[in-house]
């Protein structure tokens, strides 16, 4: 519907010119006359000429125009370059009819005279009109923006924001294109010198600091960024900027990010993303060497546990894009195993040799029976209870699932030669106050325990913090209870987390298992802690509400084992610099085998005879950090 009514347009443009064209053949003629002018063998005003030369001005010119690309123009962005391809197009049609009518008429004595007072008169009349028609289109334009239109603001007037609105024009005249409905009224930047300013005929309307303003005066409906290059700070204070706004925002990827075609522009508009709440970061997503992991991951028989799972799934899909021999999916949940080896199957088909296997990390002998199975080589450990507050509930089942499974998974990965052992470990495991964490930090001390202990298998752990989206993270049940209409619950005012995304937290395992040479504890540099609070308002501004008036934001207090904030490394541990500098690696810590080993018999006995006090006792023995808060 939309591109019939260009079409419209295009045929009102044509038939105009023509027009134009015509009435100024015609007044040509008429003053040639009256300036006594004639040939040898016609009146000036003799009727079959006006009608000849005129058809002939008229049909050349209009497809002159149409072939400098007059009629291809989006009006409502038609500039002073625009204006002289209409000056283009007029000389050369008349240039033409200047040669057709030369075979009839005598050039210098009437043709030449005509059909340059004809020019003069249609190059004014056609940029006259034009400029008539773009102001009569902006207003139609905006009328009709309370007809699906989404009246955009973009911020940066660079290079990026250029292609974004040569993306939108383009997009103006495809009825295909879901962007052809993108009205934009104008660029915001920071550079002073540009305030006010038409950019490729759009208007620079103020700083990033008059977003809110700017968007309320002109009604706007969609904020693009479009500042790929823009450092941390600035993203993040921008795009806070905007999230205060009930506008919904886009944004262009990091350079790094952007997809580029051989020997063309990049399309922009259509790899903008609706914001996440990730963005909000203030870092740019980290980046790893994927040369290292091929190396490591082609041609081998890789197995994850807790493949289903959300740092396991992810891995499984990283993994599959490097070529394996094979992927073996380990997983206690048949619904998440069969969703992603669904999907692995759906992008890969035949040419991933992929299994699947239902089987929990307690069960020795089944673990047991996979590893004779398939002899895996490398060896991602991510099967766990991670569920702070239902684990203080049942701090056996903790034990079993996550120190048991572990040691279970560990010495079979001894026992079967497997070359690589990765165990992902979280910064709960730092001076534990939860159990959780206890058992994630006696997983830490068992890894160590195993590479200190053998002679063939690397094993190594890496450790990050809270996963965004991830299962039981608080991005999901914050969007639960904004959708349902309910109050985002915070615990605590205060409360601070280091945040990474599931792909960067993949992408860091990986990477160490890269690096591994047995032992170390990888540590993630993740940048500034994120504070809950102003992640719960920024993601209430995404949903387009205000936050404690449209949603209200309830503070329900710590909970058992929880902390005002995290921590990534032990103070014994130390620090030593990576090839990678957003990677960092902590020293091991000797371990002191039969004492642990006779701990650990300890700990599973009064695990399996679910008390749940000895065995928190016991944990506390192992882990000397571990500091129960059951506040």
């Amino acid at each position: 519907m939309r591109n019939s009514k260009f079409n419209i347009r295009k045929v009102m443009l044509c038939i105009a010119d023509a027009a134009i064209i015509a009435v100024c053949g015609i007044l040509a003629n008429f003053i040639l006359s009256a300036l006594g002018l004639k040939t040898g063998y016609v009146s000036m005003v003799d009727t079959p000429y006006v009608v000849v030369s005129t058809c002939i001005n008229v049909i050349f010119t209009v497809i002159s125009l149409w072939i400098f690309g007059a009629y291809h123009k989006v009006w409502r962005f038609f500039n002073a370059r625009d204006y002289l391809s209409c000056v283009a197009g007029v000389a050369a049609g008349m240039v033409v009819s200047t040669c057709v009518l030369s075979l009839r008429y005598s050039v210098f004595d009437f043709v030449l005279p005509y059909t340059i007072l004809t020019a003069i008169g249609a190059v004014i009349g056609v940029a006259l009109f034009r400029f008539c028609f773009k102001t009569a289109f902006i207003k139609i334009s905006d009328a009709s923006a309370a007809e699906g239109m989404e009246k955009t603001l973009i911020i940066g007037c660079g290079n990026a924001g250029k292609m974004i609105l040569n993306d939108i024009k383009t997009a103006m005249n495809d009825e295909h294109n879901e962007s052809r409905k993108l009205n934009p009224v104008g660029f915001v930047d920071d550079d002073i010198i540009k305030q006010n300013i038409n950019v490729d005929g759009l208007r620079v309307l103020g700083t990033t600091y008059d977003i809110p303003s700017i968007c309320e005066r002109e009604n706007v409906s969609l904020i693009i960024f479009a500042i790929p290059s823009c450092d941390e700070e600035d993203r993040t204070r921008i795009l806070e900027i905007c999230s205060k706004t009930e506008t919904k925002i886009k944004i262009v990827p990091y350079i790094s990010q952007i997809l580029f075609e051989e020997g063309q522009e990049p399309q922009l508009l259509n790899q903008t993303k609706e914001i996440k709440i990730e963005d909000l970061l203030g870092r740019e997503p980290i980046t790893f060497d994927k040369k290292s992991v091929r190396t490591l991951v082609k041609g081998k028989i890789c197995m994850v546990t807790g493949g289903g799972g959300s740092i396991g799934s992810e891995l499984v899909r990283q993994i599959a894009k490097y070529s394996p021999e094979k992927i073996i999916i380990v997983d206690i949940y048949e619904n998440n195993a069969y969703d992603i080896q669904q999907e692995l199957v759906l992008e890969y088909g035949e040419k991933l040799n992929l299994s699947t296997v239902i089987a929990s990390v307690r069960d020795y002998d089944k673990m047991e029976q996979i590893f004779k199975t398939y002899r895996p080589e490398l060896v991602w450990h991510a099967a766990a209870h991670k569920h702070v507050p239902l684990m203080e509930t049942v701090p056996g089942e903790a034990v079993k699932n996550n120190v048991f499974g572990t040691f279970n998974v560990a010495k079979l990965a001894e026992k079967y030669g497997v070359k690589k052992f990765v165990m992902i470990s979280t910064d709960k495991a730092v001076n534990p106050t939860n159990v959780m964490g206890a058992t994630k930090r006696c997983c830490e001390m068992i890894i160590q325990y195993m590479s200190q202990n053998t002679t063939g298998t690397e094993f190594v752990t890496t450790r990050f913090g809270n996963v965004l989206g991830s299962n039981g993270s608080v991005i999901p049940l914050f969007r639960r209870q904004i959708e349902n209409g309910k109050p985002i619950t915070v615990t605590h005012p205060d409360i601070i987390r280091y945040f990474m995304t599931i792909p960067e937290a993949v992408s860091l395992v990986l990477q160490a298992a890269g690096m591994a040479k047995g032992g170390e504890i990888f540590v993630l540099d993740m940048g500034a802690p994120v504070k809950i609070t102003t992640l719960a308002e920024n993601l209430c501004r995404m949903y387009g509400k205000v936050p404690y008036k449209d949603v209200e934001i309830k503070f329900t207090g710590l909970r058992p084992g929880e902390k005002l904030f995290e921590e990534l490394l032990m103070d014994e541990e130390g620090l030593k610099k990576t090839d990678n500098k957003k990677i960092f690696i902590g020293n091991q810590i000797d371990i002191d085998k039969e004492k642990l080993l006779s701990q650990l018999d300890t700990l599973k006995e009064y695990a399996e005879s679910n008390d749940d006090e000895k065995t928190v006792e016991t944990l506390a023995e192992i882990v000397p950090t571990f500091n129960h808060k059951n506040n």
